[in-house]
């Protein structure tokens, strides 16, 4: 059984055969160029799907973008880096352009899906995605489907509040997860505290030009015991640690998978996280709890796209 999934980014539009059993079998990139309209970008997305039908007997199409979508996974709203989306029907107009049937999912749902049929996932009847990328995401997975709440948009689990007098994020308050988690925000809270230490090398090496620190190079100086890094590292998984309590008496899950850039810290992140659980969730909640990395990288979202046609399509 195959199906194609497609990746849209704001730079690229990623798309894939991929076979449920082997995974992804072929995939080209093509530029986004979103700036050229609406309709130039569905005929691209059209288009590169096309590219890719060939032979193979496909059962749908899957795409993951960023934005709200529906219940019925065929319209999105207000994606960030494609003007003019303000409501699409994007699953409606793919169908049109390619003759195969559509549909289409936020794209943390979307590695939600990787991880549920591809991934980390395959081991859990339910469990939570948390991506921690350029900004934090998630979805959420009861008896091996997606749960989408009753509007659709279930999952936003980066704006979790962690501590209302907290730094800024993308949210439309102080201290979410994302303001400790996100990527550049991670970053940006490194340097205030790489700035009060002139001695440690992190100062050195980045006091001059401190918008190239990444979370890589604080997961990479913790890996060679220095104590800043570390000591970064920690505040945020503990931060990960209190979002996680509050999921899990929310939701009686206790499966929890992280993907994204930012997860690559591994333990650094995790065991703080694991310590303030420990000493906080409550004890009924904390049998079988796990934290897990997954390990999908980047086809993770072309494999989420593919999960999402076969449990539409299959």
């Amino acid at each position: 059984m195959k199906a194609i999934a497609v990746d849209l980014g704001g730079t690229n539009i990623k798309a894939a055969i991929v076979d449920k059993e082997q995974g992804i079998l072929e995939q080209i990139s093509t530029p986004t160029n979103a700036d050229l309209g609406l309709d130039y970008l569905l005929n691209r997305i059209g288009d590169t799907i096309k590219e890719l039908i060939g032979r193979h007997e496909i059962i749908g199409i899957g795409v993951g973008l960023p934005g709200m979508v529906n219940l019925g996974q065929t319209i999105v709203r207000n994606p960030p880096n494609l003007p003019g989306w303000e409501e699409v029907h994007a699953a409606e107009e793919i169908s049109k352009r390619t003759n195969l049937p559509c549909r289409i999912e936020n794209d943390a749902n979307v590695a939600a899906l990787g991880s549920l049929h591809f991934g980390e996932g395959r081991n859990f009847d339910n469990f939570v995605v948390i991506t921690l990328g350029t900004g934090v995401g998630g979805g959420i997975i009861i008896n091996k489907k997606l749960y989408k709440g009753s509007k659709g948009m279930a999952g936003e689990l980066g704006h979790m509040i962690i501590d209302y007098h907290g730094p800024y994020s993308n949210s439309v308050t102080r201290g979410t997860l994302e303001s400790y988690l996100g990527q550049r925000f991670l970053s940006r809270f490194a340097t205030d505290l790489i700035m009060q230490h002139p001695k440690n090398i992190l100062y050195k090496k980045f006091h001059k030009n401190l918008e190239k620190l990444e979370p890589v190079d604080l997961t990479n100086a913790a890996n060679e015991g220095n104590e800043l890094a570390i000591e970064i590292l920690k505040k945020s998984g503990e931060r990960l640690g209190y979002a996680i309590i509050n999921y899990t008496h929310i939701l009686d899950i206790r499966k929890y998978v992280l993907s994204g850039g930012v997860a690559k810290a591994g333990d650094w992140l995790f065991n703080p996280a694991r310590e303030i659980i420990k000493k906080h969730m409550m004890l009924p909640f904390r049998e079988g709890l796990e934290i897990v990395y997954e390990n999908l990288g980047n086809d993770g979202a072309l494999l989420g796209a593919a999960g999402l046609a076969f449990d539409s399509f299959a």
